[in-house]
């Protein structure tokens, strides 16, 4: 099975979860999405929260906050890549109020409902659900502010192409603000070979070297990496349980390798 079949089929399981009355990740314990609490936890406070359905909070799969990192201005259109249950296009909608735009594009039936449903409960007006791939994104060129997306870019297999589409689709001097997983370093083949790893926001990491070139090779520039979190040994400890993998003789070599972080661009003025 290809990667991106097993993304949409993990993902699909995760919104189905949701749905019954369980969370998409399992906190602390490790799960079969390689969804674990040192990527996901803690990334919305209360006071994000309290008027979002519970279970777009209980969607969330990723590991930032990029509603915070995009400074988000009355009136914008925001493109959220890979929405999965809607909380950060909901967050953004109300940011950007009802002159605004909040978009959210993903590829997985079940999460696009799961979003739908939360948008209800949300009663929010200024908000759409997009199906489609990041790839291939389902908007003209030079029609968004921002973009924004958590945890999801490293899942690509193409992510030269998602950058480019992402560089298309924003205006001139729009903005490229996400939140993702990059790499410092070798990372062993074990954990790059993992398909479960990658769906979990690891395997499919890039280093941040890479992230900073093909971001210039697709035309940004006023490009930012921000670390924001360098996992441990514990941490990878977490990651690696139950992938099969041996952890103790791999823990040691991943300890300060993955990290999550604030991603930054502009497209400039000039931009086409």
């Amino acid at each position: 099975m290809e990667i991106k079949e097993r993304v949409r089929e993990k993902y699909g399981e995760a919104a189905l979860r949701v749905n019954s009355g369980g969370s998409s990740c399992c906190g602390s314990a490790p799960s079969s999405l390689g969804c674990v609490d040192p990527i996901t936890a803690n990334l919305y406070d209360a006071s994000q929260t309290s008027d979002i359905p519970e279970e777009a909070v209980l969607a969330s799969l990723g590991c930032g906050n990029p509603t915070a990192l995009a400074e988000l201005k009355p009136g914008e259109t925001v493109l959220d890549l890979g929405s999965g249950g809607g909380i950060d296009v909901l967050l953004s909608a109300k940011r950007v109020g009802p002159a605004g735009k909040a978009y959210g594009l993903d590829m997985t039936d079940e999460m696009l409902a799961l979003a739908r449903e939360n948008q209800r409960k949300a009663r929010v007006e200024n908000a759409e659900f997009l199906k489609g791939e990041i790839e291939h994104i389902p908007l003209p060129d030079n029609s968004v502010d921002v973009i924004i997306s958590n945890c999801v870019i490293n899942l690509s297999a193409d992510k030269e192409r998602v950058l480019g589409e992402a560089y298309r689709v924003l205006k001139p001097g729009g903005r490229f603000a996400v939140a993702d997983v990059v790499t410092r370093g070798k990372v062993p083949p074990e954990v790059r070979q993992s398909m479960l790893l990658w769906v979990g926001c690891i395997a499919g990491a890039l280093d941040e070297y890479e992230y900073v070139r093909m971001l210039a090779k697709a035309g940004f520039d006023a490009i930012d990496i921000e670390p924001t979190r360098v996992y441990d040994i514990e941490d990878a400890r977490q990651f690696l349980a139950g992938e099969g993998i041996n952890v103790d003789a791999i823990a040691r070599q991943v300890d300060g390798k993955f990290m999550s972080a604030f991603v930054r661009a502009t497209k400039p003025q000039s931009g086409r």
